[in-house]
């Protein structure tokens, strides 16, 4: 057909399970075994900004609570001198923006907090000129003074959200920098995830996002920039898996060596998938927007190893065994870190919400 467009790349399967792997991906075949991966993702938008809405929030408009945010809201955090909710990102912050790891309805507390590779990790961090720690200090305590009196006269729970989160601020201002510090790496870490202090990069924020978990902070999200192949795919494609493939390879790696796979759960999602057809020429070839299968994977966490979920029509358009919709994907999430997706919840003008809002079951093969 001259709308179709296969991929000149090659699949074959890998490890004792057998999980089908493309060729741009030879260190993330080695870590076959550790992976679930679901062929048959389904979402209900077609387009970016609404589709990471919906990745992220289960609806596809402004205003509900992200992945994250639920997830620190339900477990917390382990460590007090971190957010429990911290978001990196490399390149372009994607279409629907710091929605994507807002905390819609629930209190701000639960919010995700971008830390940047470049100039001050966290905006507003540092102390300003000519103001020292003993400053700082002084001025927090006055401010949450005033805080604690307006509280106690209007009980507004984001009162008491701003006093920790200015508490929470001075002590970062310690844990950020050693945290962000990768060159205390030793350098076979540098060498297995590929990372280079200095530089802003995938697999920069790769082994910060391990350092995070280690420190207990309660959910990491990653965001990379530069998917969306309209046209150019295939010389576009094998450069973006060539940047992401060892870094994603070594924090499965890395997390398993450290005794921390089997508590952390790992997962590698887009929004949407693209098109078995062509779009534009075949010169510049390219392919849309696909909602109705796509594939992700995940790893760890009490995932089955190694299983592959979902069966498509031979020209991966439509799924034709075990469909997966976001809101199922979501519930497996939450089942898998201990938490039930509907008693997960927060009562909101007037009625109770949660992630998977009506929907939504739990994909017991992916359950270990």
């Amino acid at each position: 057909h001259p709308k179709l467009l296969g991929t000149p790349y090659k699949f074959r399967q890998h490890g004792e399970s057998g999980v089908e792997l493309s060729e741009l991906l030879p260190h993330l075949a080695e870590v076959a075994d550790e992976l679930a991966v679901i062929k048959t993702m389904q979402t209900e938008q077609f387009n970016h900004a609404p589709a990471q809405l919906f990745m992220h929030t289960g609806f596809g408009r402004f205003g509900r609570p992200t992945l994250g945010s639920w997830i620190n809201y339900g477990l917390g955090s382990e460590n007090q001198d971190l957010p429990g909710f911290v978001v990196l990102i490399t390149g372009s912050v994607a279409g629907a923006g710091n929605s994507l790891w807002g905390s819609g309805f629930l209190p701000t507390v639960y919010q995700g907090v971008e830390f940047r590779s470049k100039g001050d990790p966290v905006l507003f961090l540092s102390n300003p000129q000519g103001i020292g720690a003993t400053d700082r200090r002084r001025i927090i305590d006055s401010v949450n003074r005033l805080n604690q009196v307006q509280l106690a006269d209007v009980g507004d729970p984001e009162i008491a959200t701003r006093i920790s989160q200015y508490e929470m601020a001075y002590r970062m201002q310690t844990s950020v920098p050693e945290l962000m510090d990768i060159s205390q790496e030793p350098q076979s870490i540098h060498d297995m995830y590929g990372t280079k202090p200095g530089e802003v990069s995938f697999a920069n924020n790769c082994l910060l996002a391990r350092r995070l978990v280690e420190r207990g902070v309660r959910f990491v999200n990653l965001f990379d920039e530069g998917w969306d192949h309209h046209g150019s795919v295939f010389s576009a494609l094998p450069n973006k898996c060539k940047q992401v493939d060892q870094p994603i390879a070594a924090l499965i790696k890395d997390l398993r060596q450290r005794d921390l796979l089997d508590e952390t759960l790992v997962l590698w999602a887009a929004e949407f998938g693209r098109t078995p057809l062509l779009q534009s020429d075949r010169a510049k070839a390219g392919r849309d927007h696909h909602k109705d299968a796509f594939a992700i994977w995940m790893a760890g966490g009490g995932v089955k190893r190694g299983v592959t979920v979902g069966r498509t029509d031979d020209l991966g358009y439509f799924p034709v065994e075990d469909p997966v919709h976001v809101h199922d994907f979501h519930a497996t999430l939450l089942h898998l870190l201990g938490l039930d997706h509907e008693r997960l919840t927060f009562k909101f003008q007037g009625r109770q919400f949660r992630l998977t809002d009506i929907a939504g079951n739990v994909v017991q093969k992916l359950i270990g």
